[in-house]
């Protein structure tokens, strides 16, 4: 019988070997990359299923074409009163929403379950 290879890859091994341990400066640096990039696709996105140019969204919220161009590409994070800007200008709506306490903290019990009712939850 032959061996098969494994393609199983330890996601945390590899972001470590690739942009070093959490809480470094090159990890911190990739994740606001990452962000970035992330912010500027939706942005991109959201900007095409209008049908609008990177030029109209700059005049709709009070910049140059190329600073929409930048924040797209992920190059720059635009501060969050421009965000806003971009966001109703696009005609989307943005929302704070407060999370349950317990999807948050999963290593706490709910206050509705008492160790009798979950022996051992929220251990480790």
């Amino acid at each position: 019988m032959q061996k098969r290879e494994s393609n199983i890859v330890d996601i945390d091994q590899m972001m470590n070997e690739r942009f070093g341990e959490v809480g470094t400066e090159s990890r911190n640096a990739f994740r606001r990359d990452a962000y970035n990039y992330c912010v500027g696709q939706l942005i991109y996105e959201a900007r095409k299923q209008e049908s609008m140019t990177q030029a109209e969204l700059a005049e709709k919220i009070g910049a140059n074409k190329s600073y929409i161009s930048r924040i797209e590409k992920g190059q720059i994070e635009p501060g969050a009163s421009t965000f806003l800007r971009i966001i109703d200008a696009l005609g989307l709506r943005f929302e704070i929403v407060k999370p349950m306490t317990y999807a948050l903290q999963p290593h706490k019990v709910p206050a509705y379950l008492s160790e009798t009712d979950a022996p051992g939850y929220g251990k480790r």
